[in-house]
C-alpha cells in the first residue's frame, strides 16, 4: 500500500527523470538551483582562498641557529607537510641494506657435471663386467680419470658388493646438489647487502623464478663435505658414506654465481619505491619556543615553514572534485532519500544560506588569533545552531547528514584542524537529535544544556589526547559550554520567523495551531457548532490512532481541527449542523453534490490564505480523497440512470501521508457511527472494519504509507475511543414531586 509521492503544492512538485535507468533525480528548479550554486561557489572560493593564503609567518630565518637560545616564539598559523630529508635518507640506507644479493643459477654447468659423472659411472660399470683384478681396475680408472680419486676410494668401490648401487647413489647425490645449487661467493662486496638472505634467479625458457634463501643454508665448495655427510647420514650404506664426498668432489662445480647487474637493479628499484618520510605541522604548533635552545629538528621545521607554498594543480583539482562530490552526495541524499520527499524551494534557500554562512564563519574564525594553541576554532562557531534549525524545520535525518557534512567542508577548506573538526562534529550530531521530541519552547533551552555537556566531553577528550596542562581546561570548557547554551538560545529567537517564512509544520507551530481559542476555530464553533464538535471528535480519533502506529499525532490533531473549515460558508447544508429541516430536500442531487464538494476547495483556499503549513493544507485537501458522494449519486441515479459519477466525486486526491489517511478514516468513521442504533463495541468494531475495507477497495488508501497492520491498529484505536464515547448510561429515576432534592 506504500508508495512515494510529491507534495500537493504545485510550487513544490518536481518532475523525475531517469538517470541511466538506475534511479530518478529531481528536475532542476531555477530558483533553488541558483541558490545552491551560489552557496557552492562561496564555499569553493573559501577553500581555494585557504589553499593559497598560507603566507610566511616565520620572518627572517637567519636570526635562528642551532644551539642558540631563541628570543621569540614561532607558531605555525596553517597546516603544513614537509619531507624530512635526513630521515628519508636514513630510511633509504636501511632499506638498501636489506636488499638481498642476487645470484643466477647456471643450468649449463649442472648439465655438464651430470654428464661427467654419468661418463664415469658407465666407464666404471664396464670395468666391473671385465671381472679383472682390483689393481687392473684401479689402474684403468686412474688412466681415464687421472687425479680424480685416491687409491683407497677406488679400492672401496671395487670391493663393495653393491658397487653398482653406489654409483647410482653417487649420480643421485650429484643431481641433488647441483639442482640445489653450489654457490660461488665473491671475496668481498656481500657485506653491503642483506646479511641473512640471498635471492636466487632460475631461468626456464621465457620465465624466471625467484627464490629467497637463508645464507646459512646455501652450499658452497667450502662446506660441501659437511653438506654431503649430513645428507648421507641416514638411508645410505656405511661403505657409501665412507667414499660419498671423495666420489662426488671431482665432479661437483659451482653453478650459482653472483650477479652484479641484477643486484644493482634491485637497489635501484628499492630507491624508486622508497617513500619519503612526511611530517606534518598542525596550525597552532609552537615550532620555536622562546628561551629554549634551538635544535636541528626545530630548524628543519622552520625551514619548511619558510618555504613558499607550492600551488600544486593536482591538489587544487583534487580538493575541488572532493568538495563537489560531497556537496552533490549530500544534496541528493538530503532531498530524496532522507526525508522521503523533495525539498521545497524555501528549504533549499535556507540550507544554501546556512552553508555559505557556516563556511565563511569557519574561515573568519580561523583568521582570529587565540592565546593558546589548543583552542579549537570551532568553539566560537555555533555548529549546533545551523544543525538544529534544519532538524526542527525539515527533519532530524537530514540534519544528521548536515551535521557531518558542514564540519567536513570547513575541514577541507583548511579552516578546521582535526580537533576543531571533532568538536564541530560532536556538537552538530548531538544538536541534530536533541529536539527530536521537543514540543515546548523550553525544550530548546534544555537542548542547549545537553549540547553544552556534549561539547564539554568532546573538548576534554581532545585536550587529553593532546596532553594539555590542566590549567588550560577551565577557559576552553567555559567556551565549549557557552557554545551549546548560546546555540539553544539563538534557535529560540530565530525559529519563529523561520517557521513562518518556510510555513513549516514544526511541533511548536502545530501546538500554536491546536489552540481552540484561535479566531478561526472560535468562528467555526459559532457558525457551525456541529462541524466544530465533529472536528473535535475526529481529532481525538486521529490522535489516538497516530500514537498507536507511530505517526505524528500532533499533526493529525491539527489537521482534524481544520479539515472541515470549508463548511463555514454554507454550514446549514451539512447534516451535523441541521436540526429538523434539510435544505437538500428542495434542490436537485447534482446541486447538492456541488455544494458538498465545494467545502474541500473552499477549505484549501482558506488554509492557504491563513498560511497553514503545507502538511495541514494537504489534510484539508485529501480528507475525502476523490471518493463518490454516494447519497446524492444514488438519488441522481433514480432520476437519471446515466448520471456521471465524476459529477458526484470530491475534487481532492487520495491521501499521500499516514496522518492524512488517518484523518480521512477518522472523519468517515465518526460521522458513520452516529447513524448506528445502540452502538455496542461489537457493532462499532464490525462497522468500522467494513468502512475501512470499503476505502481500501476503492483505492482511497493506495497512495498512503499505511500498511494493513496499521489499518488493523487504527481500527482498534477507533473502537476504543468510540466505544467509550457511546457507552450505555443508566437511567436516573424521577423523584416524587413533594420530595426535596439536595442542591
Amino acid at each position: 500500500m506504500k508508495e512515494n509521492h510529491e507534495p500537493s503544492d504545485g510550487t513544490e512538485k518536481t518532475a523525475n527523470a531517469a538517470l541511466f535507468g538506475l534511479f530518478a533525480v529531481p528536475a532542476v528548479r531555477p530558483g533553488p538551483a541558483i541558490a545552491t550554486g551560489v552557496a557552492f561557489l562561496i564555499s569553493l572560493a573559501i577553500i581555494m582562498y585557504r589553499l593559497h593564503s598560507t603566507g610566511n609567518a616565520v620572518g627572517d630565518i637567519r636570526e635562528f641557529e642551532v644551539g642558540k637560545v631563541a628570543d621569540r616564539d614561532v607558531i605555525a598559523e596553517y597546516s603544513l607537510s614537509y619531507i624530512d630529508e635526513a630521515a628519508t635518507q636514513r630510511r633509504l640506507e636501511v632499506q638498501q641494506r636489506l636488499v638481498s644479493a642476487v645470484f643466477i643459477y647456471s643450468p649449463a654447468v649442472t648439465l655438464e657435471v651430470q654428464r661427467n659423472f654419468s661418463r664415469f659411472s658407465e666407464f666404471s660399470l664396464d670395468r666391473f663386467e671385465e671381472q679383472g683384478s682390483k689393481e687392473a681396475y684401479r689402474l684403468k680408472m686412474l688412466a681415464e680419470f687421472p687425479g680424480y680419486f685416491s687409491d683407497e676410494t677406488l679400492d672401496i668401490l671395487f670391493k663393495a658388493s653393491d658397487r653398482k648401487d653406489m654409483l647410482k647413489f653417487g649420480a643421485s647425490l650429484t643431481e641433488y646438489f647441483m639442482e640445489e645449487g653450489i654457490f660461488a661467493l665473491p671475496q668481498s662486496g656481500l657485506e653491503d647487502y642483506n646479511p641473512d638472505i640471498v635471492e636466487l634467479l632460475r631461468s626456464s625458457g621465457s620465465q624466471t623464478g625467484r627464490e629467497r634463501l637463508n645464507i646459512s643454508r646455501i652450499v658452497t665448495l667450502d662446506n660441501l663435505h659437511d653438506a654431503i655427510d649430513q645428507y648421507v647420514a641416514d638411508g645410505f650404506p656405511p661403505s657409501f658414506r665412507l667414499i660419498a664426498f671423495d666420489l662426488l668432489k671431482p665432479f661437483i662445480k659451482e653453478n650459482v654465481f653472483f650477479s652484479v647487474q641484477d643486484t644493482k637493479r634491485r637497489l635501484e628499484e628499492t630507491s624508486d619505491l622508497a617513500e619519503p618520510i612526511v611530517k606534518y605541522i598542525e596550525p597552532g604548533t609552537r615550532i620555536i619556543r622562546r628561551g629554549f635552545i634551538i635544535t636541528e629538528e626545530d630548524m628543519t621545521q622552520l625551514r619548511a615553514m619558510d618555504r613558499p607554498a607550492k600551488k600544486n594543480p593536482g591538489v587544487i583539482i583534487g580538493q575541488f572534485l572532493l568538495f563537489l562530490l560531497i556537496y552533490g552526495l549530500f544534496a541528493f541524499l538530503g532531498s530524496l532519500k532522507l526525508i522521503g520527499r523533495a525539498l521545497t524551494d524555501g528549504e533549499i534557500y535556507l540550507l544554501s544560506a546556512l552553508t555559505a554562512i557556516y563556511i565563511i564563519g569557519a574561515a573568519f574564525a580561523k583568521s582570529l588569533s587565540f592565546n593558546t594553541e589548543y583552542f579549537p576554532v570551532s568553539i566560537i562557531l555555533p555548529t549546533a545552531l545551523v544543525v538544529m534549525l534544519p532538524s526542527i524545520l525539515i527533519g532530524a535525518p537530514l540534519a544528521l547528514v548536515w551535521a557531518m557534512v558542514l564540519p567536513l567542508g570547513a575541514f577541507l577548506s583548511d579552516s578546521f584542524d582535526v580537533s576543531a573538526y571533532i568538536f564541530a562534529l560532536v556538537s552538530g550530531v548531538v544538536g541534530s537529535y536533541t529536539l527530536k521530541t521537543a514540543q515546548k519552547r523550553m525544550d530548546l533551552v534544555k537542548a542547549g544544556l545537553i549540547i553544552a555537556g556534549a561539547n564539554g566531553i568532546a573538548v576534554i577528550a581532545v585536550l587529553l589526547v593532546k596532553g594539555v596542562a590542566l590549567g588550560t581546561y577551565p577557559i576552553i570548557l567555559f567556551w565549549a559550554a557557552f557554545n551549546g547554551v548560546a546555540s539553544g538560545m539563538l534557535v529560540l529567537g530565530l525559529l519563529p520567523p523561520l517557521e513562518h517564512l518556510l510555513n513549516a509544520a514544526t511541533a511548536f507551530r502545530l501546538i500554536e495551531l491546536s489552540d481552540l481559542n484561535t479566531p478561526l476555530l472560535k468562528r467555526l464553533f459559532t457558525v457551525a457548532s456541529g462541524t466544530y464538535s465533529h472536528s473535535i471528535m475526529v481529532a481525538n480519533l486521529a490522535e489516538a490512532a497516530c500514537q498507536e502506529i507511530g505517526a505524528n499525532p500532533l499533526l493529525a490533531r491539527v489537521g482534524a481541527y481544520y479539515h472541515d473549515i470549508g463548511k463555514m460558508e454554507q454550514p446549514d447544508f451539512f447534516v451535523e449542523n441541521q436540526t429538523s429541516y434539510n435544505k437538500h430536500d428542495d434542490i436537485s442531487p447534482s446541486l447538492s453534490a456541488t455544494i458538498i464538494r465545494s467545502h474541500v476547495r473552499i477549505g484549501v483556499e482558506k488554509a492557504r490564505s491563513l498560511g497553514l503549513p503545507r502538511e495541514v493544507t494537504d489534510i484539508v485537501a485529501e480528507h475525502h480523497g476523490n471518493s463518490v458522494i454516494t447519497w446524492f449519486y444514488s438519488k441522481a441515479l433514480e432520476q437519471d440512470p446515466n448520471a456521471n459519477p465524476e459529477d458526484f466525486s470530491y475534487p481532492g486526491s487520495p491521501p499521500r501521508s499516514r496522518e492524512s489517511a488517518v484523518v480521512m478514516l477518522a472523519d468517515m468513521c465518526e460521522a458513520a457511527v452516529r447513524t448506528l442504533d445502540n452502538p455496542t463495541p461489537a457493532k462499532i468494531d464490525q462497522f468500522i472494519k467494513e468502512l475501512i475495507n470499503n476505502k481500501v477497495e476503492h483505492g482511497q488508501l493506495a497512495a498512503s504509507e499505511l500498511t494493513f497492520r496499521d489499518l488493523e491498529t487504527i481500527k482498534h484505536a477507533f473502537v476504543q475511543v468510540l466505544a467509550g464515547y457511546y457507552h450505555s448510561r443508566i437511567k436516573y429515576p424521577k423523584l416524587p414531586a413533594n420530595k426535596e432534592t439536595a442542591p
